[in-house]
């Protein structure tokens, strides 16, 4: 079994990712910064979870923004 201390999205669920960031940039920034139809065309949670699931690539994007803005709004990846 690998080793995760270092991962700062071990532990770290897709829809409390997703939470985070609408609280912090907004539906229409995240659809400015990830260009996929389910942040910008009638954008929710479960829509996005549901094709970012599905997804690889647009769910790692969304994950590599997710690691850049965290230290922007002091959001603490959980231990």
């Amino acid at each position: 079994m690998s080793d995760q201390k270092n991962n700062p999205l071990h532990g770290k669920r897709l829809d409390a990712i997703l939470e985070e960031m609408v609280e912090h940039l907004g539906w229409e920034n995240m659809g400015y910064l990830v260009p996929i139809n389910c942040f910008l065309k009638d954008p929710s949670i479960k829509s996005s979870l549901k094709f970012l699931r599905k997804t690889p690539w647009a769910r790692t994007k969304v994950e590599n923004l997710y690691l850049e803005r965290v230290h922007e709004f002091n959001i603490k990846p959980e231990d």
